[in-house]
């Protein structure tokens, strides 16, 4: 399983496996890195650009993996727990800690820095402690933890409280007059 620089798991053996597609790549298959910021690697934008921006990790036939590319990077948008399933709540003025936390899955090393990626993830809190604990897998079938849930349900129920009307006085205990 992949490490850490400190030695920790990340959790996969194989980073790219999880990846849907790349943050730079367009609904119709174009390398968005190329169009946008080829100005930062001038090569590569001339390489796409004779290509027509095709993006070569994304062809199916083609000769590219993700890890191929040297601009590839991939963050998961949806926020769930990519383990779990647990869905992030969040309160508007809440300073709480959030339920979910980005999890990198490959790290940078000093011998390859030519070929280290942003792969990043959500996994909620519970979930992340158990992957660097190094005995549990992101691809584990597995429930939210108990506590998870609890806490996740308490924010829904503040939420709902929130929904409610409740006149300033009523919320601050005020009295009006002539009541």
């Amino acid at each position: 399983m992949e490490k850490t620089p400190k030695g920790t798991s990340v959790g996969v053996d194989d980073p790219y496996a999880v990846v849907e597609r790349c943050d730079f790549l367009t609904d119709d298959g174009r390398c968005r890195y190329a169009a946008e910021h080829g100005h930062n690697d001038p090569e590569f934008a001339r390489e796409r650009h004779e290509d027509d921006l095709r993006c070569p990790a994304a062809d199916p036939d083609g000769d590219w993996g993700w890890g191929d590319c040297p601009h590839f990077r991939a963050r998961q948008r949806s926020r769930e727990c990519l383990r779990c399933g647990l869905e992030e709540r969040r309160l508007a003025h809440d300073d709480e800690r959030p339920l979910l936390e980005e999890h990198h899955l490959e790290y940078r090393e000093d011998d390859r820095k030519d070929a280290a990626h942003e792969i990043t993830v959500f996994l909620c809190r519970w979930c992340h402690a158990k992957i660097h604990d190094s005995w549990a897998r992101i691809d584990d079938d597995a429930s939210p933890d108990p506590e998870a849930i609890a806490e996740a349900e308490g924010r829904r129920s503040k939420e709902q409280a929130e929904f409610g009307f409740e006149s300033a006085a009523e919320r601050y205990g005020e009295e009006q007059d002539g009541e």
